[in-house]
């Protein structure tokens, strides 16, 4: 994953893109920052694919109070299976989150330069992500891009 990302599509191209059942509304987004509510994709208790609203964050399952300190924003695919912190979100609650592209960093001298990195022709990526209902969701897996 990634430190920021990009949504420029609209609700109602993401709906026919993902053949969706229900669409949330929101903006255009391009500097889209962990712990914030971003677009996800899952599927609804009925089974049909959705698109929600989600906090970008995972907080613990061992964590006394959800509301101190940073939530996890990351997970390394190769151990996501074996670190407790995101293990049993990963295997029992995922969803995808599109994105038009994302932010890496590269520092020149003292400071850092960001780069966007960006899908061609017109597609969207998907990340592949796990959370706790009525806790944040974080992302836990690798970007893949879709038309």
């Amino acid at each position: 994953m990634c430190g920021r990302f990009a949504l420029a599509r609209s609700p109602e191209e993401l709906t026919r893109v993902f053949d969706l059942a229900e669409s949330a509304d929101f903006a255009p987004r391009f500097n889209i920052a962990p712990t914030t509510d971003i677009a996800v994709v899952r599927r609804s208790p009925m089974g049909a694919r959705v698109l929600h609203r989600l906090r970008w964050g995972l907080i613990p399952p061992w964590s006394p109070d959800p509301h101190r300190g940073a939530p996890l924003i990351n997970a390394r695919a190769e151990t996501v299976t074996a670190k407790p912190a995101y293990r049993a979100a990963f295997q029992q609650r995922r969803c995808l989150i599109p994105a038009d592209g994302f932010y890496e960093w590269q520092a020149q001298g003292r400071t850092k330069q960001p780069f966007t990195s960006a899908t061609r022709r017109a597609r969207c990526w998907r990340w592949r992500v796990s959370g706790r209902p009525g806790r944040s969701r974080r992302a836990a897996g690798y970007g893949r891009p879709v038309s």
